[in-house]
């Protein structure tokens, strides 16, 4: 039977929301653990298939998605620092095409604001895209006074301490004519003999070795013992600006030279190019020069030079549109397959990993490969024995790119187990999805310890000296096999002192770190157990909808016995859809499931989730507004966080059901349809006047 036009978009609806929940996920596991698990490639096709649907389906966008966001929360450990002037993103180039089509759409809304000759040349700083970690750093009266890491683009985290440590960091700037307030912005980076270095001596303690650079230098940074930081060798290119008490100069390469003069280092070799083909030229130059920079970079960046023509262009919700960053494809090389492991994921994933004769790629010794599901193996025709190419794509995690042909061949091809290769449970593939999942539950050694590693990890009960290396003790121990058995480790005290590497000093301060979460908010306790595809964002959301965990816990056993009110309340919350209430309705008829929580809750406290406290004298409770264009004096994220405050409804689209469409510069479509509906359309300073009266 055909599939119908509902169909079709049910479908694409719950792809959206599968994207912006793994989307979330990456950011997370990017931003705040430096641990990613997928290439930069992955991620950009990832980013590039949700912005596809969003643009084909604007009603599909929500409030949440990572098209509208940048990076990811701050971690906590740090003090939050509020960026003056947002840190944004920069949106992607992958071909010489989109180069030019870039460049054309600069030249077209240049020349309808400021009547540019088809013949006038404009100008663009070119430059190596730095692959580190994105930090501000503000002087005050030529004083170094913060330094604060991008986090979500809003805010970032607390970092002075640890800045200060970095060489290239000057403390009191050079020269004259110092601007009171400056914040150069930049990045924090690791140059690849200091990237050697540490691991070396990694190894040599036995600790684990950094995946690259980039991680590495982001795991330094944060370190809350500075002293830690400083002995990492930590590099800073201090190459762009926020906020200003007065103008570096009129153009990019006029600030840059600002910035040499006060005493930053800058990210060489830069270039002025006038045309498409000077910026492609330039891209290529660099790309040969990449192996021997000492430090690692992903692509080049191009910059429109003049920086009022920067003003006319304005930008999107999460990215400039008068810069652009042109990515590197993968670094590749040949080897053999010498065999496909299964490996057991916290939900129950069973992902085939290729078992690589290792070789180099892209200065890396490589051994592992992710071959991502059964489809991928078959696709691709994978056998054990044959040549590969493989590539470390955003020198993150390496993945097999295809087999080859004219080298000699495996004789038998992989046959995907059926069965969990850790518990022997039946491995089972959903309809519609593409990877096998082990039956086992928490029954599953595998998953429990995956999902235990979860439980403590920093956005979820975030214990401190829990970590992963002491949890692969404790469960094959046998002490801790569940996330209440975290909370009996005092009983374990003494027998802890007598194993090596756990002294009294140690022993008392991870138990501390146990006893002080005793006491857990509802949205990190949801989050914490691992529920598929309950992220930080939805876990808050649930929270929030059910306030106690009395509330939740009953109604997801509703939900779990076919209550159609139930699922239809836990469906109405924004963002949760089909996938997330069958996930809920799956873990809470697992009786493994219901004990782990039963015997948890016996051990801590979940605290209730605040109420929205919305002012009496509001003047939009209970309305729907829409936000459109760019906004003069707040970001959209803080003007849509302020109207939920007053007490309104933010939707992301316009309907009949909208009552308010505030319009900013440069808005579109919805402003087109809010006309169109008749919705009432308000400037930013007639909104302000109406929440803010008299």
């Amino acid at each position: 039977m055909a599939k119908t036009a509902k169909d079709s978009k049910a479908a694409l609806k719950a792809e959206h929301h599968m994207l912006v929940l793994e989307i979330a996920e990456h950011n997370r596991r990017y931003h705040q653990e430096d641990a990613p698990t997928i290439s930069d490639a992955e991620y950009d096709a990832l980013f590039r298939r949700l912005r596809e649907i969003e643009e084909q389906h604007p009603d599909l966008a929500t409030l949440d998605s990572p098209t509208r966001q940048v990076g990811a929360a701050p971690v906590e450990g740090f003090g939050v620092v509020r960026h003056a002037v947002p840190m944004l993103s920069l949106d992607n180039a992958f071909s010489d095409e989109e180069v030019e089509q870039f460049l054309a759409r600069v030249r077209r809304k240049l020349s309808g604001e400021t009547n540019l000759p088809d013949d006038a040349p404009v100008a663009f700083m070119a430059e190596p895209k730095i692959d580190g970690l994105s930090c501000s750093l503000r002087y005050e009266d030529g004083q170094l006074v913060l330094a604060a890491t991008r986090g979500d683009g809003q805010e970032g985290e607390n970092v002075t301490a640890n800045v200060r440590t970095i060489a290239d960091v000057p403390h009191k700037l050079k020269g004259r004519n110092v601007p009171a307030v400056l914040e150069v912005r930049g990045e924090v980076y690791m140059s690849r003999p200091a990237f050697i270095a540490l691991n070396e001596q990694q190894a040599a303690t036995g600790k684990q070795s950094y995946a690259n650079p980039r991680n590495a230098a982001a795991g330094s940074l944060r370190q809350l013992d500075a002293t830690i930081t400083a002995q990492r060798n930590l590099g800073f290119f201090g190459y762009a600006w926020g906020e200003l008490s007065a103008p570096l100069g009129d153009t990019i390469h006029a600030a840059r030279e600002r910035l040499k003069s006060f005493g930053f280092t800058l990210n060489h070799p830069a270039r002025i190019c006038t045309s498409a083909a000077e910026l492609i030229a330039y891209w290529r130059e660099i790309g040969v020069q990449r192996a021997t920079l000492p430090f690692d970079i992903d692509g080049v960046v191009y910059k429109l030079d003049r920086l009022d023509w920067q003003e006319i262009m304005g930008w999107v919700s999460r990215s400039p549109r008068w810069a652009i960053a042109h990515k590197f494809p993968a670094e590749q090389a040949e080897t053999v397959l010498e065999n496909i492991d299964i490996q057991v994921g916290r939900t129950g994933k069973l992902t085939p990993v290729a078992k690589l004769k290792p070789v180099t790629v892209g200065g890396v010794t490589v051994s592992n490969a992710t071959l991502h599901n059964e489809d991928e193996i078959a696709r691709k025709g994978v056998r054990i024995g044959d040549t590969l190419v493989v590539q470390r794509a955003g020198d993150v995690i390496p993945q097999v790119v295809r087999v080859v042909d004219d080298k000699p061949r495996g004789h038998q091809a992989f046959e995907f187990p059926k069965q969990c290769p850790i518990c022997l449970s039946p491995a089972v593939r959903e309809e519609g999805e593409v990877d096998w999942r082990c039956s086992g539950g928490l029954a599953c050694p595998a998953q429990a310890k995956e999902r235990l590693r979860h439980f403590v990890s920093r956005t979820a009960f975030d214990i401190e000296g829990l970590g992963e290396k002491q949890i692969d003790l404790f469960f094959e121990l046998g002490w801790v096999h569940s996330p209440a058995d975290i909370f009996d480790l005092r009983t374990r005290a003494d027998e802890l002192r007598e194993r090596e590497g756990f002294g009294d000093t140690s022993v008392r301060n991870l138990l501390k770190a146990v006893e002080s979460r005793r006491n857990i908010s509802l949205e990190r306790f949801i989050y914490a157990l691992g529920i598929r595809h309950v992220g930080e964002a939805t876990a808050r959301l649930i929270a929030e909808h059910y306030r106690s965990v009395e509330a939740w816990v009953d109604a997801m056993h509703r939900v779990a016995r076919g209550d159609e009110a139930a699922a239809a309340d836990l469906d109405s919350i924004e963002s949760v859809g089909d996938a997330v209430v069958q996930a809920m309705a799956a873990f809470f008829s697992a009786d493994t499931n219901v004990g782990v929580l039963i015997a948890l809750l016996r051990q801590v406290t979940v605290q209730a989730a605040a109420p929205r406290v919305v002012p009496d004298s509001s003047p939009v409770v209970g309305k729907t507004v829409v936000f459109t264009g760019s906004l003069a004096t707040m970001s959209r994220g803080d003007a849509e966080k302020q109207a939920r405050e007053l007490g309104a409804k933010v939707a992301g689209s316009v309907s009949k059901k909208t009552d308010y469409v505030i319009a900013g510069a440069d808005a579109g479509s919805k402003l087109q349809k809010a006309t169109d509906l008749g919705v009432a359309v308000l400037t930013e300073d007639e909104w302000l006047a109406m929440i803010r009266p008299g």
